[in-house]
């Protein structure tokens, strides 16, 4: 009888074990989801860093000194037109002037006029000989200084008015006062700087790029870049600089970025510029490894255990990352959690992500695990 109880005891264990391996393997097994290598357009950059700049500042000042400033018409931050007036001087002295000077002129005038009514008349009888020659020139040269006389006055007039005109200091061209230093009642000196304007309220990003990848940026390339408050903006390459700073070993590239209320002049900025486009093999960002400086993934078998292969990245972009060499476009790479295996490791798949689409899958949990 004892005999034969074991019997029984050792059957039921051998039907057991088998079953108690399966679960043991089961449980041993992460779910993870599948994906494949992308075959996609993937753009080529340079990295740089640099600061946002004024495309061109404008120093705007007084054509003329010694008078009062009247009025200031504009403020920092104002937007304004071309030819709209910013400032006005004191203007009374110059008025004066004009009209003393038109007074000039009709005087010089009334002088012209006397000299060629004289000279008309010693000319209509000359030829009778009731005129001398020196008589005649005397008469010629008396003209002549008359008309000289005129058109000094004229220019004196000019002057004047140019004066006048100038007691309004206009903008230049369109664009947004950055800077004021004028204030009402201070006495304006010729070409003193009274006001700032950003023209046409345009930036340029300045780049400081390597010197040894100066070479691939060209005048017209894209550039994608994102200020410190995560304002992001596309720019095109207006400029690459002829020489490189010693200092620092870098070149700038001049890109123009569109109008923007956030980018202001003074901010820092980093970004690519797109230097070209080639069909390369991508992978979610989660699907790569990076242990001791170098990029791994897990590649799935046939037999569902997971081998962990080097491979070598490039650009990141979209949340997908290059794959330069390493994988094949066929090969199954472990995406959701591959950061839990090993080599080795046996896997359960749960999704899989098909080539060209966009993957789903769920983050591993705890409950994977069991």
């Amino acid at each position: 009888m004892h005999t034969l109880h074991s019997f029984f005891i050792a059957a039921l264990a051998a039907i057991a074990a088998p079953l108690s391996l399966a679960q043991e393997s089961a449980k041993g097994s992460l779910a993870v989801s599948v994906t494949s290598p992308r075959a996609e357009q993937f753009a080529r950059t340079v990295v740089a860093t640099g600061s946002v700049y004024a495309w061109q500042e404008a120093v705007i000042g007084s054509e003329v000194g010694g008078y009062r400033v009247a009025a200031v018409n504009v403020d920092v931050g104002d937007k304004v037109r071309k030819g709209q007036e910013l400032v006005r001087l004191a203007g009374e002295m110059l008025t004066a002037e004009v009209a003393s000077k038109k007074a000039a002129k009709a005087q010089a005038d009334a002088q012209l006029i006397t000299a060629s009514s004289n000279l008309r008349r010693a000319e209509s009888i000359l030829a009778s000989g009731a005129v001398s020659d020196s008589e005649h020139e005397r008469l010629r040269a008396e003209f002549l200084a008359a008309q000289a006389r005129v058109e000094a006055a004229q220019s004196d007039l000019e002057a004047s008015q140019l004066k006048l005109q100038y007691t309004r200091v206009v903008a230049p061209d369109d664009g947004v006062i950055t800077a004021r230093t004028v204030v009402v009642g201070q006495i304006a000196q010729a070409g003193g700087e009274m006001l700032r304007i950003l023209r046409q309220n345009r930036v340029e990003w300045r780049a400081e790029v390597p010197e040894g990848r100066m070479r691939e940026v060209k005048i017209g390339q894209a550039a994608r870049i994102t200020t410190a408050d995560g304002t992001q903006l596309v720019g095109k390459v207006r400029s690459v600089a002829p020489t490189v700073q010693s200092g620092t070993r870098t070149g700038l590239v001049y890109v123009d970025l569109p109008k923007s209320d956030n980018v202001r002049p003074g901010m820092f900025a980093r970004g690519e510029i797109e230097i070209s486009q080639s069909a390369s093999a991508t992978l979610p960002l989660a699907s790569v490894i990076v242990r001791d400086g170098y990029s791994y993934v897990f590649v799935v078998n046939e037999k569902q255990g997971v081998e962990r292969r080097r491979i070598e990245t490039g650009t990141v972009r979209n949340g997908r990352v290059e794959v330069v060499s390493g994988l094949q476009l066929t090969d199954r790479v472990v995406e959701r959690g591959a950061g839990f295996l090993k080599d080795g490791d046996r896997i359960r798949v749960v999704e899989t992500e098909e080539p060209g689409s966009t993957s789903a899958a769920r983050t591993p949990s705890a409950e994977d695990h069991t």
